[in-house]
Parts: C-alpha cells; structure tokens; sequence
C-alpha cells in the first residue's frame, strides 16, 4: 500500500517536545531509522519504513503529523515540495472549451495551474535533482504532450488567486494598465463586457476587491493566448458580476483552451464544458480525475464518488433538499428602524424591518448599493446619518475584509470567557480547524483565515449575528458545513444573523428570507424589508435576469442558459426561482 507522511513545519516545535514521535514510533524502537532528524532538526518520516500505525500523529502534541494510507495506487507524485511535503499525483489537461476544477482548498488546484502554466517543473517525488530530459521520461504521457508543446512558443495566460499582487506591481491607472497588456487590440471589447469603463481612470492601488478581481480578469482575456487558466475569478465579484463574467469567458473560449477554478457551484456549472475533481487531504496530497461531461462531474463530486475510477474520496454525499429554507414564525427578536447614510457621491436609504429568533436573513444585490454599510450600522461601527437601530442587543460581527495581525496565535483569539464552547467544538470539527490553533495569522492562507474569523464570530456569546460575504476564498465543502453549523446554531439557540453573500446555492441554503438591495452602483443603494424566500429571491433574479432550476439527480440549484426552453418558460410565468 502507498504511504504518505506530512510533517506540518509551521507546527512541529523540534527539540522542545523531546521529539516525541521518534520515542513512540515501533520502527524506531525495533532499531530501524523510520523517523529521523535534518540538518534543521525537523523530523523526517521514512515513507517506505512507516507502517502506517498512526501512533505519532496522535502523540503529536501540537498536531504536526498526518500519515495517508492511500486506498488507490496512484503512481509517482508529478511534483512535491519537500521532503514529507505536500505532493500532486496528476494534473489536468486542457480542453477546447471551458475546462471547470472543482475539488476542496489545499489539495493542489493551484499548484496544478503553476505547474501547466510553466510556472513550476516537475520534480516527480523530489529526491534527487531531475534534468527536463529525464522528467520528460517519468511524467505520464499525456503531460509529456502537453509539455512538449509549451517547448514550441506556446503562449499562455494566467489569471492568478491572489489579485492584491497586482497593487504591488502596477502603480498606474487601470487604463494604462489594460492597453500596456492589450495583445489582442481588444480593449474597448474588454472594458464592455467587464464593465470598466467608470474606472479607467482610477489608480490601481484605490480599486475595491471586486474591481481589482475584474480589471485582472481583463488582463488574462487581452492577452494573445493559446492556453488560458482564471484561478478563482468569482471572489469579491456580486452575482450580476459573476454572470458577466461567465457569459464572456464561455464565448471568448469558442477556438480556445480555457481552465477555470472555481468555488461557486452554479457559476462553475454555468460555464464550464467539461470537469476535472479534484480529490485528496488538505496540506497532505491531491489527485485529478479524468475529464468528465460538466452535470455528471458535479454531481459526482457531490456523490463523493469518482464513478469511472471506483474511487470514493469522501465519506458522506453533499445533499441538498428538494425546498431550500423557509420563513419561520417565532417571536420577534430584534426590529430595526428606517436608516440613511451619505458619503461624497453616495447615499444610502434602508427600510425598516425586523428578525425573528432564530431566523437566518440573507442580503443580496450588487456590490457598492451599501450592503455592509447596512451591516456595519447594525454593528455599531458605523452611526446613521438620520434613524437609529433600536434595541440594545449584543452583536457579533465579521466584517468583509480581514486582516492578519502579525505575532498572534490563532488559538489566542479564542478567549474562554467570551465565546460558547459547545458552538466552538462544532466549528472546529466541522471546519477543521485543530491543525490551525498552533499557528500564527500571519502565516495562514486566505481560505484557512475565513475559517478562522466565521467560526470565532459564530462562537461568541451574542444576541445577533452579522456575517459580511463568509464564504470568500472558502470551498464549496466548506461553504456547506458553514451554512449547516450557521442554520443549527441559530435554530438551537434561538439567535439571529444576516448575512450579505453572492452566491446563491449558499444563500438558499441558510436563509429563511431575503433583503433585496438596489440602486446605481457607487452613486445610491436601498434596501427592502425582508421578503419571504420565493419573493425575495424572484425580486433578486428577475434585477439580476437570470432564472434557476434544480439538477433532478442531486436537487443542487442551477442557472438556466438564456432563452433556453425552460428559461422562457419561468420568465413567462414569472417565476424566477426554481
């Protein structure tokens, strides 16, 4: 069977355990060198040795260790970052089309996109120093083709995850910026179907996380390509945004190659021609599937079971019920009255309203019509020009943006006293978040940094709950679990929250009503009351101009193609939503 160590550098406290898994390890004990010492003074695990008898990783004081029994032969790793590192066992390849990667954060989607963009050589297992002759005769066929084409000027775009970097390479304006990279003489085509044009004279470093995400979209669609790859392209973007964006790349992939990894399920399924899963244990090890038709491979990922490999990479089904939440009728927990605020060029109206206990209200409409506003008057942080929330409610807040303050521990934020460790054992089983305590905030990745600030706003002892766009940078597994653990806490505890997010399949899934924001973007913004959920969410869809219907296999929401038959047929009838 073929083993995987994983020694977690960030965890592991060397000497100051006494190396605890060395001590324990039977091997070691029997006189073989299974667990050994660097010349740092790590440990490292001989995979070839272990046994797999998952003693060290339990002793392990701070968790550092994680030993993989994997159930499939599944060859030589394609490339490893180190010894008792992470590794990615196969890649993708690209298809005419739109090729969508699903898979959970931290098992290799974007190492993968590296590696195929040319960013990163493979280095099989990385043992011993390769030259590209000789990976060339270990790598799979098919990436051996793909490889060799990139030798003979085959020209790439690449749309990276992080799009801040772009602040710190580019100082100029974002008209500047889309003519020095436009390859294609597609300007004017670009600022049209990414709707640009209101800030082409704005300076790089003063756009938004949505404006940024667009203007760096444009720039992989204006480059002269044969192989194009969108690492994320939804984040920060509203839900309008995110059908334009997807409308425009599904057309501009006509004759083309285009690769797009992608968290939020209906987009995903939206664009993409084809699907290719990820699967494996986060931080530890990935594995791509075959190429697969877009509905079947979606659904597969849900089923958890890769039917054409026989391999189940996950223990449970993702299930969605055949009604999404519904309003419930309890007392009232919290009402709130009429409110405005203005800022130089913009203004902000909202309706008055009010939440039940243990209701869950959804917020949606487009970005910059004052929806975190709103949430941050609830809040406190910011005051009412005119009105005023009534009621004196503890609030627990999670604000849109997060920031890591450096030299702090992730299990310090956590103080006993303030938050309710029944929810917090729930959050930290259900979101994973025990290999994380240990280590600084600084040091943690965008998604592992959401996690952390849902589960510590979830976990504090409050009246009301205000959740600005939870689910950036996390997976569609981790959406879910959130949107479980969200709904069950407030139910249990007879809590309330709102919540502002753009993705639709999340929303439905928490929300027992709706509050529709609209207006002009970045000039004025009004909220609704709250709307039940089929009113609510037609008044949203019908502003947005899509329609949705349910996959009949797994009952997960889909957006319909425009002027399809069924997409006629729901406008006719106004009905919206599915």
């Amino acid at each position: 069977m073929q083993r995987i160590a994983v020694i977690d550098r960030d965890l592991c406290t060397k000497d100051k355990c006494g190396y605890m898994c060395m001590k324990i390890c039977p091997v070691n004990r029997m006189g073989q060198e299974c667990i050994t010492k660097d010349e740092e003074g790590f440990p490292i695990i001989s995979e070839q040795l272990c046994v797999g008898c998952g003693i060290c990783p339990k002793k392990c004081p701070v968790n550092a260790i994680t030993i993989i029994n994997l159930a499939k032969e599944v060859g030589k790793p394609i490339y490893q970052y180190g010894i008792n590192q992470f590794r990615i066992y196969s890649l993708p390849i690209p298809q005419e089309g739109v090729s969508g990667i699903i898979g959970k954060n931290g098992i290799g989607k974007t190492t993968a996109l590296n590696i195929l963009a040319g960013k990163i050589i493979p280095n099989m297992d990385g043992k011993k120093k390769l030259t590209y002759e000789e990976m060339l005769e270990e790598i799979p066929l098919s990436l051996k083709r793909y490889l060799l084409t990139l030798k003979e000027d085959t020209k790439l775009s690449y749309k990276p995850q992080m799009v801040e970097k772009i602040r710190r390479i580019f100082k100029g304006t974002v008209e500047e910026l889309l003519k020095k990279m436009d390859e294609r003489s597609s300007f004017k085509e670009a600022v049209e179907k990414f709707n640009l044009s209101n800030i082409l004279s704005r300076k790089i470093d003063q756009l938004s996380g949505g404006e940024l995400q667009k203007v760096s979209i444009a720039v992989g669609f204006l480059k002269e390509a044969d192989i194009y790859y969108f690492d994320e392209p939804s984040n920060y973007l509203d839900i309008e945004e995110r059908l334009r964006t997807a409308v425009a790349l599904k057309s501009f992939s006509e004759g083309r190659k285009l690769m797009v990894v992608e968290h939020d399920l209906a987009l995903l399924d939206y664009m993409s021609d084809y699907i290719y899963i990820f699967f494996g244990e986060e931080n530890t090890y990935g594995v791509s599937s075959s190429v697969k038709g877009t509905r079947n491979g979606i659904n597969e990922y849900l089923d958890g079971f890769l039917k054409e490999e026989n391999i189940r990479f996950r223990n449970r089904e993702i299930r969605f019920s055949t009604y999404s939440e519904r309003e419930i009728y309890t007392e009232t927990k919290f009402k709130y009255g009429k409110m405005q605020k203005s800022y130089p060029g913009f203004t902000f109206h909202s309706s008055a309203g009010e939440i039940m206990k243990g209701e869950t209200i959804g917020i949606v409409g487009k970005n910059a019509l004052g929806k975190s506003i709103f949430v941050k008057m609830l809040a406190g942080v910011e005051k009412p020009d005119k009105g005023e929330p009534a009621g004196q409610f503890k609030v627990s807040y999670k604000p849109q943006y997060i920031r890591a303050e450096e030299g702090v521990f992730v299990k310090d934020l956590f103080n006993p006293d303030e938050i309710d460790e029944l929810v917090f054992n729930n959050a930290k089983r259900e979101l994973k978040l025990i290999p994380l305590l240990e280590k600084q905030l600084t040091s943690l990745s965008g998604g592992e940094l959401q996690r952390i600030a849902v589960s510590l706003a979830l976990s504090r002892k409050a009246d009301l709950y205000l959740f600005d766009e939870p689910t950036a940078y996390l997976d569609i597994e981790q959406r879910l679990r959130f949107g479980d653990l969200l709904r069950h806490t407030m139910t249990d505890s007879n809590k309330s929250a709102f919540i502002v997010d753009h993705d639709v399949v999340f929303l439905d899934s928490v929300a027992n009503r709706l509050m529709v924001f609209e207006g002009e973007s970045s000039v004025y913004g009004k909220s609704s009351k709250p709307y039940d959920k089929t009113e609510g969410m037609n008044k949203f869809l019908s502003l947005a101009n899509i329609t949705m219907r349910r996959d009949k296999d797994s009952k997960r929401p889909r957006i319909n193609k425009p002027d399809s038959v069924l997409d006629r047929e729901q406008r006719k009838e106004g009905k919206y939503y599915y």
